[in-house]
């Protein structure tokens, strides 16, 4: 069970803003992280640095040093998405605060960690993705929890619904979403899709623009072509495990290599001390 989960905390009233890119990774990261890796969970500043650097799921690549990520953690905490866990020895643990924060459940939540590292994506690439975090049989199944999150402005579409419609998250800042959308708009040959204004007064998007009465309608995918990008997607999430599995096999292999050597220093002490 997902130890962040909070009883009832799809009621609660969310919190949620528009926050940065760096930000958007640093609770993306923590979100993924409590979900896939829960044993190690919280998180420590260095490992939650590795989680925002990696190069699989993550669009686009980032390469944030300590400093940046500390930066980010003090915000997210002053936002109230994020809070420090004490008890953990010598370093600071971090964990996230999301559901209360963005007011969402345990699928909700598997959806908007996946648009928070990855960003605009089509819905059957956030079907395969979220998938791995929580169960989404299909896009069927993936459809209501994309509508309520859109009638709460956290998911916004950037393209019509339909084979090939693309969806983002709704924290980002106003320019950063104008820009996100007038890109869509062109690339659909229509306007911008107008979506729901956020909750949150700093996160209210710029009035919609009025839709052409003849927009050119989006090029609909094949099939076989929604296929096959579930496939990669599903690939790369592959590669990520196959990755985190090195990583924590190099990490058991540091630490018993570090206990034979302390072992051989206790033995040499004793045998100095004549015991």
């Amino acid at each position: 069970m997902d130890q962040n989960a909070t009883p009832g905390a799809d009621q609660a009233k969310p919190k949620w803003q528009p926050i940065g890119a760096i930000d958007r990774r640093v609770a993306g990261a923590l979100a993924e992280k409590a979900k896939t890796t829960p044993d190690a969970y919280p998180m420590s500043l260095n490992a939650i640095c590795n989680a925002c650097n990696q190069k699989s799921n993550r669009f686009p690549l980032m390469s944030l040093d300590a400093d940046d990520v500390e930066q980010s953690l003090e915000r997210l905490r002053e936002a109230g998405a994020v809070g420090i866990i004490e008890g953990y020895g010598r370093v600071a643990k971090f964990r996230h605060y999301l559901y209360e924060w963005l007011g969402v459940d345990k699928v909700e939540l598997a959806v908007m960690a996946e648009l928070l590292l990855r960003g605009a994506q089509t819905v059957g690439e956030l079907r395969a993705r979220a998938s791995r975090m929580e169960p989404i049989a299909d896009l069927a199944a993936l459809q209501p929890i994309l509508a309520a999150l859109k009638s709460r402005g956290l998911v916004i579409p950037l393209t019509p619904e339909g084979r090939g419609h693309v969806v983002t998250h709704g924290l980002y800042t106003p320019a950063e979403l104008e820009k996100l959308r007038a890109e869509y708009a062109g690339r659909s040959g229509g306007k911008p899709v107008s979506a729901p204004p956020p909750p949150a007064a700093e996160a209210t998007p710029p009035p919609p623009q009025p839709v052409a009465e003849t927009p050119s309608a989006p090029t609909a995918k094949p099939a076989a072509t929604v296929e096959t990008e579930i496939i990669k997607a599903i690939r790369k999430d592959m590669e990520q495990l196959l990755t985190e599995v090195t990583q924590l096999r190099s990490e058991i292999a540091n630490m018993l290599s570090e206990q034979e050597r302390i072992g051989g220093e206790l033995r040499g002490l004793k045998d100095s001390l004549g015991e």
